[in-house]
């Protein structure tokens, strides 16, 4: 392909308007459909269906979550490798005002959720030694905090990209390397708001356990979660234009080995934790997987290392399949599913829920897959929003190289 301004100009305007209208009516069907079962859960299940939506929206704002880490690594290393996938990022972070009003139920219900927010929970003096973190305001106050430093990432990532669309092709200067300059240090941020946000959200749901490495733990997932998700919204695109005039093999290549890069450092970060706790043999750390290592969890423990290690690690070995984005997002597919399964996974057997040894319950899917649906619509009409491909991106030419065209 030849690149010049006209080309520049075609490719901001090519977008598959109708495809991605179905993709999005579809989503909200879902949605809707998973939201009464929902309605139908609260009124049946009570405590169980606050356990399914801390779940839904933990698995769900990784997403988003995700998306910015990712598209901060692309903007600080500068390679053609993401430049396809950016609008993906881009469209993905945008949803992060829906999860800040998918969290509020989370705090309005949160002394359901979390037993050290309930009355008299301070006569336990493991819990009473921690109020100085653990208690209602600075718990608030750090949800605050956190949805407000990711929104001001996600706002400055995504007005500077639309700034790009709308003047003139830009060249390599200032305004390009404000992109990188912001990137570096709130990788930094990104790296402590997500390792306080587990230990609010999640770990803090069994206040007798705690793991230093839990929040790196969450990292990792939310990478992995990001990039199988944009292989999987790239498989689909690429079959019209404009992606399927710029998107190539190297480029799916490159997402897929990160992507296999990604499998690993979850597997390495998961062996690390399971090693400091089975050697160290400490009463305050070891329930935590005496918990998921019987009844129920016990093979969903089995499936959880297969299908987010094992398996995904084998075929990604495959350079043919790297290279194939109606290949690859097979496995893409499977690791996303492992992951709603490993949040769950995380989340479900906390003491407090008394589901240790329990079967799951239907209104685990009927969150996940409800508030999923409505997260994906709103993903689908940001993506339609604005071009598919940021083509006068300075770099977008070496882009087009680097995929072959």
């Amino acid at each position: 392909m030849t690149f010049d301004e006209q080309t520049a100009t075609n490719l901001l305007g090519a977008r598959p308007v109708q495809e991605i209208a179905r993709a999005r009516s579809r989503s909200l069907l879902l949605g809707v459909v998973g939201l009464v079962f929902c309605g139908i859960g609260l009124a049946v299940k009570g405590q169980t269906f606050w356990q399914s939506y801390l779940i839904a929206f933990y698995f769900w704002n990784g997403l988003t979550i995700g998306s910015m880490a990712v598209l901060m690594v692309h903007h600080l290393s500068g390679g053609g490798w993401g430049m396809v996938a950016r609008r993906i990022w881009e469209a993905a972070t945008r949803t992060l005002p829906l999860n800040a009003v998918l969290f509020l139920p989370i705090w309005m219900a949160r002394t359901t959720l979390y037993p050290w927010m309930r009355p008299g929970a301070t006569s336990d003096p493991v819990i009473a030694a921690k109020t100085l973190y653990l208690n209602v305001p600075f718990f608030t106050l750090r949800a605050v905090a956190y949805f407000a430093i990711w929104g001001t990432i996600i706002y400055f990532l995504n007005k500077w990209s639309r700034e790009q669309d709308e003047n003139p092709p830009m060249l390599p200067g200032p305004q390009d390397r404000r992109f990188r300059l912001l990137s570096g240090p709130c990788l930094v941020v990104y790296v402590l708001t997500i390792t306080f946000m587990s230990v609010d959200w999640v770990m803090s749901l069994d206040p007798h356990w705690y793991s230093t490495i839990y929040g790196i733990i969450t990292l990792g997932g939310q990478g992995l979660s990001a990039l199988a998700f944009t292989i999987l919204v790239l498989s689909f695109l690429a079959k019209f234009p404009p992606m399927s005039e710029v998107l190539g093999a190297d480029q799916i290549h490159d997402l897929a080995k990160l992507m296999f890069a990604f499998v690993m450092l979850w597997a390495y970060f998961q062996v690390s934790q399971l090693i400091i706790v089975w050697s160290g043999n400490l009463p305050e750390e070891i329930p935590f997987y005496l918990e998921r290592l019987q009844g129920i969890w016990a093979p969903i423990s089995i499936v959880v290392l297969l299908c987010e290690f094992v398996l995904p690690f084998l075929l990604l070995l495959s350079r043919s399949l790297k290279r194939n984005p109606q290949r690859v997002k097979w496995v893409a597919l499977l690791l996303l599913v492992a992951r709603a399964i490993d949040v769950t996974w995380m989340i479900a057997p906390a003491p407090d829920f008394h589901r240790t040894g329990s079967t799951l319950s239907w209104v685990d899917f009927a969150v996940l897959i409800g508030m999923g649906g409505i997260w994906l619509t709103y993903f689908w009409s940001n993506l339609a929003g604005r071009a598919l491909v940021p083509a006068k991106d300075p770099y977008f030419k070496e882009a087009l190289a680097h995929g072959g065209h």
